[in-house]
């Protein structure tokens, strides 16, 4: 089993339109919440580049072919989810770049045989790699959708402002 080209595609760029989506707004306009309790732009960025870690973990997990059974994961539980939290926006970006195009390059030159390799997530089950890859970006666009969502307000609100 080869990696779909529409999987390598959005494994490779997906990520990139993240800039298009914060475009225009400051660093203080990211970090500032939209609705109370919930996270900021800045903070989901932090969390999709965090995640990217605990990601790259999970595949050495499951390539070494034990099916581990992986906990879920809780982005305010992990202490370098808090940590990033405090950087700044570019050593942020500069991260989740630079990652993100490692591990592209080391997933998508795999062995056939590596993407048969499962592990067993709590609520999914048993999933072979290229069903974890697929669920590591569905969760990703689900972040982005939001991060869209959040920056329209932002720039409503700016504009409201001016």
């Amino acid at each position: 089993m080869q990696v779909p080209s529409s999987l390598s595609t959005r494994l490779q760029y997906q990520h990139k339109c993240l800039v298009d989506l914060i475009d225009g707004l400051s660093e203080e306009l990211i970090r500032r919440p939209v609705q109370a309790g919930k996270w900021s732009v800045f903070e989901h960025i932090v969390h999709l580049q965090t995640y990217q870690h605990i990601f790259i973990s999970r595949v050495r997990q499951i390539l070494e072919g034990k099916e581990p059974t992986l906990d879920k994961y809780t982005a305010e539980a992990d202490p370098l989810f808090l940590d990033n939290c405090c950087k700044s926006f570019r050593e942020i970006m500069h991260d989740f770049i630079a990652t993100r195009k490692e591990m592209a390059a080391d997933l998508l030159v795999l062995p056939e045989s590596d993407y048969m390799k499962c592990g067993t997530h709590q609520a999914f089950g048993s999933m072979n790699l290229i069903q974890w890859i697929n669920f590591f970006l569905l969760h990703e666009a689900h972040h982005l959708f939001t991060i869209f969502r959040l920056t329209a307000t932002l720039k409503m609100e700016t504009r409201l402002e001016a």
